[in-house]
């Protein structure tokens, strides 16, 4: 039997135990891992977004590979046995790892909320990699700041050390005040953060949506324009897009009229299946009553062009995967903030140990979850997760250019 802040854990609870945090940390180094294997695999993955992939990516793998690993044998037998000083280090990193996954969950959320809000200038800047490293940098600057110094110099300020022999937490584990303003800037400010971006994307895509709506009803009334130049027997031409959407009163197929030819022109190189639309061409005579020349024709927007229904996707499932993170955030880290700070109030009497410690996993646990969740946002993140866990299939099958959510 071992002791566990005053609790006796019969032995297969300690097996059980152990067995799960060594799974905990064999998932969160995996998954991590995974991801930052990734951008050295893939080159097509080294954007200014997801480059805080990355970012966030380095920070969890660090708490699998140094945070747990040490916490574990001071969890199962209640006594720190590393000294004074390794605890301090323990400490620090720690902190400044949680700080620094929550800062990074932020900083991906704003950069999504920018993306869609203000698409024309975020595109513009989208491969400029010097403003990444700058805001990468920035986020582990201020989560060392948050808790780091107060963790190094407490002490020495206060005059005293609060914390017994063979334990090992912070000097302002009981400071209820410090904890909770500390508390505002790591998890109560990024989380309302975070909530905002997601909903003000939400109703971006919803206002858009609405305006398609809109746009479609007057899109599927053909119009006919006289061109300047006449187009062989002393006609005019009319070009029909068929898009995917039509109404059982409408031709099929039909539901817009496009005037020029030139802007449907398509490049040299082809183009995706995700951009094209074909375009139907008919020629009509003023000689003739009743008289069509039938002229159907292919073409294709450029690559670069994306249609807006195409644009509204994409966005959709931004909000999907923010929204996702959102509500993995919150139930990872409330439970842990909440009963910090209510512990702190009442001098540790008020809540039982073992929610302190299902909460203090809780918050780890979340480091293992975060490497999930890019897949379920980034097509191009599982292209490149295909090519390191199966790279005989990825050279059979043929190259294709996959967008970003």
């Amino acid at each position: 039997q071992i002791m566990d802040a005053g609790i006796v854990l019969p032995g297969y609870l300690v097996v059980i135990f152990s067995v799960l945090m060594v799974t905990l940390v064999i998932v969160v180094v995996a998954g991590n891992a995974l991801v930052i294997l990734a951008f050295i695999v893939d080159k097509t993955l080294r954007n200014q977004s997801n480059y805080f992939f990355l970012n966030l990516a380095i920070s969890d793998f660090l708490v699998g590979a140094f945070c747990i690993p040490v916490y574990i044998p001071y969890n199962l037998t209640g006594r720190w046995m590393l000294g004074k000083w390794l605890c301090k280090v323990w400490l620090v990193m720690d902190y400044l790892l949680c700080s620094a996954s929550v800062f990074n969950i932020v900083l991906i959320s704003y950069d999504r909320f920018l993306s869609v809000t203000r698409a024309v200038k975020y595109r513009a800047q989208r491969n400029i990699t010097r403003q990444a490293v700058l805001k990468m940098v920035a986020v582990w600057v201020l989560a060392f700041l948050l808790y780091g110094p107060a963790i190094i110099f407490w002490e020495a300020i206060v005059g005293q050390s609060i914390v017994p022999a063979h334990e090992c937490y912070a000097e302002f584990y009981f400071t209820w005040y410090f904890l909770l303003s500390a508390s505002t800037f790591e998890f109560f400010t990024p989380f309302v953060s975070v909530a905002f971006f997601n909903l003000s994307i939400y109703l971006n895509i919803h206002r858009r949506n609405k305006s398609g709506n809109a746009g479609a009803e007057e899109e599927g009334k053909p119009q006919r324009r006289h061109r300047n130049h006449r187009d062989g027997g002393g006609g005019w031409s009319v070009f029909f897009v068929k898009t995917r959407k039509v109404t059982s009163s409408e031709p099929a197929a039909i539901s817009a009229v496009i005037e020029d030819d030139d802007i449907l022109s398509p490049s040299s190189s082809g183009c995706p299946d995700t951009s094209q639309i074909f375009v139907q061409r008919e020629k009509f005579s003023p000689h003739r009553k009743n008289s069509r020349l039938f002229q159907p024709t292919a073409s294709c927007i450029a690559p670069g062009r994306r249609t807006p229904g195409s644009r509204l996707s994409r966005d959709k499932k931004i909000a999907k995967s923010l929204a996702i993170i959102v509500c993995i955030f919150g139930i990872c880290w409330a439970p842990y903030t909440l009963l910090m700070i209510i512990r702190a109030a009442c001098g540790g009497e008020c809540v039982a140990h073992y929610w302190y410690e299902i909460t203090f996993w809780l918050l780890w646990l979340n480091s293992a979850i975060n490497p999930f969740l890019y897949p379920l946002c980034h097509s191009s993140f599982r292209r490149a997760f295909s090519k390191i866990l199966c790279p005989k299939r990825q050279s059979v099958q043929p190259q294709i250019e996959i967008q970003s959510c």
